[in-house]
């Protein structure tokens, strides 16, 4: 099993920045992908960023350019850095992990953005 915990969300202004952390319980060399959903009120949890152990990463449209997914093997953590924020980036953000064929989540971390 993996464990995952997520921080850094908050409250931040429109235009504003945020980067979250996600903590994992295994070495996250060997996890082949890790990534960062949201789920706003009354709206389905989405897919905002993922990256591959091999390097790769891929956006929602939405956040490209704004957004940026790191992995810090040495740290087995994940961040998400978030720039240019909007309102509409208002979320629930969680931490996945794909490992050994299950999908992992962390609790999940409050975004709030103020117009």
């Amino acid at each position: 099993q993996v464990q995952l915990v997520e921080s850094g969300g908050g409250l931040v202004q429109a235009g504003g920045s945020l980067r979250l952390s996600c903590a994992a319980s295994k070495t996250i060399f060997r996890i082949n992908t890790m990534g960062w959903y949201r789920q706003a009120p009354g709206k389905q949890r989405e897919l905002v960023a993922h990256a591959t152990s091999g390097g790769s990463t891929n956006y929602a449209d939405s956040v490209k350019g704004r957004f940026t997914i790191s992995r810090d093997n040495a740290k087995n953590t994940v961040y998400l850095q978030m720039d240019s924020l909007k309102p509409e980036d208002t979320a629930v953000y969680y931490c996945s992990a794909t490992y050994v064929g299950a999908n992992y989540w962390g609790q999940g971390t409050q975004v709030t953005v103020s117009s």
